[in-house]
């Protein structure tokens, strides 16, 4: 069994407060595709999403950077296409707020791939050398299998988006996959 976490793919991180910006935008029709092929299969997908209370000098991004994702702003909708996917498929994909890096911090996501035996995590989204990376890490120490589909996802930091590319495979065992 296999499910998607889509990570972080907000207006926010896209072209937003904290923006990747082309790269993010680059790679839209790639995250759309995945994401319906995996609704489409009746496969567990998950929107791990980032969220900050306003005015939270104790969260430690604080101190890194600015403002964004924060609750009920617009920051924090989905990104274009992927919006509408999720619009049109809310049965069907879990919305999970995260408040840390890792889509496995904090929140039950652990419990939600066990109890469905999901053995298999295919991860997708934004920041690669980030939140993907702190995912992919966690799901590795965890003992899932992990897919990385490297033209579904980008970062601000080219350096760190090739770096964490590397890590992927040559650290923790991912599969890589480029459609492309």
């Amino acid at each position: 069994m296999k499910a998607l976490i889509v990570i972080d793919y907000t207006r926010d991180f896209v072209d937003g407060a904290l923006p990747v910006g082309q790269p993010a935008i680059d790679i839209e029709p790639r995250m759309v595709e995945l994401t319906e092929t995996f609704v489409n299969n009746d496969d567990y997908v998950v929107m791990a999403v980032d969220m900050h209370e306003p005015n939270d000098i104790y969260h430690p991004e604080t101190a890194l950077f600015p403002p964004h994702n924060i609750r009920g702003t617009a920051g924090r909708e989905l990104y274009g296409g992927l919006s509408e996917v999720y619009a049109n498929h809310q049965q069907q994909i879990v919305w999970m707020d995260k408040t840390r890096y890792s889509a496995f911090a904090g929140t039950d996501l652990e419990l939600k791939l066990r109890e469905r035996g999901i053995t298999e995590v295919h991860l997708i989204g934004v920041c690669t050398d980030i939140c993907v990376l702190h995912t992919a890490v966690d799901a590795y120490n965890k003992g899932f299998k992990i897919v990385i589909h490297t033209d579904a996802i980008a970062s601000f930091n080219p350096e760190g988006h090739l770096w964490a590319i590397s890590h992927f495979e040559q650290s923790i065992g991912a599969e890589l996959i480029d459609s492309y």
